[in-house]
C-alpha cells in the first residue's frame, strides 16, 4: 500500500518555515499478526511541537531530520489481524508509542492502542477530552488551586488550553480574566465562553493599565501559556501567595537569542508567589482522574469545544505554522 508522508527536513532558526518540511511517499508492508493497519482521521498540531525542532534537551525527544513529523491523532482501523480490533474502529496511540507519524497510513501493533467511544465526536479526543483538556484541568486545579472570588488571568485565553482553563475556573467560581489577540478572539471569550473580562493584546501600548483596571483586586492566579511581554505586565499585579502553572511560552518559542526582560524573582520572594512550570510528563499516573472530571462536564454542556479544523493531509505544515501567528481559535485539528 502507497501512502504518503510529511518528512522534517531541517531544523529551523527561528520561526519554522515550509522548508523545514518535504512530502514524500513510501510502500508500507502486508501487516502482520497482532497488527492493525491504520487510516489517520485527525491529527492535533499543538505549540510544543516548535521545542522538538530543536536538537536539545527536553521532556520529549527532538524529531528527527529524515523522519516523518508526529502527533497526537485519531485513526479508523483499515485492516486487522488483531482481534481486539475490526476494520471501522476509530482508536489513537496508548502511552507505549503515543504518537501517529504524518502519514497517511501507518501499521501499529493493537497493543499500542486504545479503541474510542464512537458517541463522543472523534475530534475531542485531541482537545477538551484529550490532552489539551488535561492540561488546562491539572494546571489549573494540581498548581493553581482556585478557591471562590480568586482573579484568574489566563494568557492565550482563546487558544486551545486556556478556554479550557476559563471555564474551569468559572466553574470553581472564580473571576475570570483572558488575554487574547484581536477583537474577534476577544468577543468570543466573553460572549460564547463567560470570560468575565477580555483583554486585546494587539495595538495596546498600556497592557499593564489594562490588566490593572480588570483586575481592581490583583491577580491571585496567572495561568501563562504565553511568557514574554505579556507575562512580565500580569507579573507585577500578582497577589501575595499567588501561583502561576507555567504552561507555555509561545511568544519566546522562535526567539534567535537568549531573550531578556523584568527580574521576576523580587516579586515572586516579597510575594511569596509559587511559580511552577508542568507538562503532561509529569501526570502520566493520573490521566484517569482528570478524563473523570472533565467528562462528565463536557457531556452535561459545562465545558464547552472550540475548533480550527484545517482540511487535507498535505497542509498539515501550514497548520503547525499558523499557530504561531494566532491563526487558531481554541484547538487546531487537521481533518486528513
Amino acid at each position: 500500500m502507497k501512502v504518503k508522508q510529511i518528512l522534517f527536513v531541517s531544523r529551523p532558526k527561528g520561526l519554522p518555515t515550509m522548508e523545514n518540511f518535504t512530502t514524500t511517499e513510501t510502500t508500507l508492508p502486508e501487516i502482520a499478526a497482532g497488527e492493525v493497519l491504520l487510516k489517520p482521521v485527525y491529527f492535533s498540531v499543538d505549540p510544543y511541537m516548535r521545542g522538538r525542532m530543536n536538537d536539545e534537551k527536553s521532556y520529549i525527544p527532538p524529531f528527527q531530520t529524515g523522519q516523518p513529523m508526529e502527533g497526537a491523532g485519531v485513526a479508523e482501523v483499515v485492516e486487522s489481524k488483531d482481534p481486539d480490533y475490526k476494520a471501522g474502529d476509530l482508536v489513537m496511540p496508548g502511552s507505549t508509542r503515543p504518537f501517529l507519524p504524518w502519514a497517511t497510513g501507518v501499521i501499529f501493533s493493537g497493543k499500542d492502542l486504545r479503541k474510542l467511544d464512537t458517541s463522543i465526536p472523534a475530534s475531542y479526543y485531541l482537545g477538551i477530552l484529550g490532552i489539551t483538556g488535561l492540561t488546562a484541568y491539572f494546571g489549573l486545579m494540581d498548581i493553581g488551586k482556585p478557591k471562590p472570588g480568586e482573579t484568574v488571568v489566563v494568557s492565550g485565553a482563546a487558544g486551545a488550553v486556556g478556554l479550557v482553563v476559563g471555564q474551569l475556573a468559572k466553574l470553581q467560581g472564580c473571576r475570570v480574566v483572558g488575554i487574547a489577540g484581536g477583537p474577534e478572539k476577544v468577543k468570543m471569550l466573553t460572549d460564547t465562553f463567560n470570560f468575565d473580562v477580555a483583554i486585546d493584546y494587539k495595538n495596546n501600548h498600556k497592557l499593564a493599565t489594562s490588566i490593572a483596571s480588570a483586575c481592581p483586586n490583583g491577580v491571585d492566579i496567572y495561568f501563562d501559556n504565553v511568557g514574554g511581554e505579556i507575562s512580565d505586565a500580569v507579573i507585577k499585579h500578582l497577589n501575595f501567595f499567588a501561583r502561576v502553572p507555567l504552561c507555555g511560552q509561545i511568544a519566546l518559542y522562535n526567539s534567535t537569542e537568549e531573550p531578556v526582560g523584568p527580574r521576576i524573582q523580587p516579586y515572586l520572594l516579597t510575594r511569596s508567589i509559587l511559580m511552577q512550570g508542568f507538562t503532561m510528563v509529569n501526570y502520566t499516573a493520573r490521566l484517569g482522574e482528570g478524563i473523570q472530571y472533565i467528562a462528565p462536564l463536557v457531556k452535561a454542556g459545562k465545558l464547552k469545544s472550540q475548533e480550527t479544523v484545517v482540511e487535507g493531509f498535505d497542509h498539515l505544515p501550514t497548520a503547525l505554522l499558523g499557530l504561531f501567528s494566532g491563526k487558531n481559535n481554541g484547538k487546531m485539528v487537521v481533518k486528513v
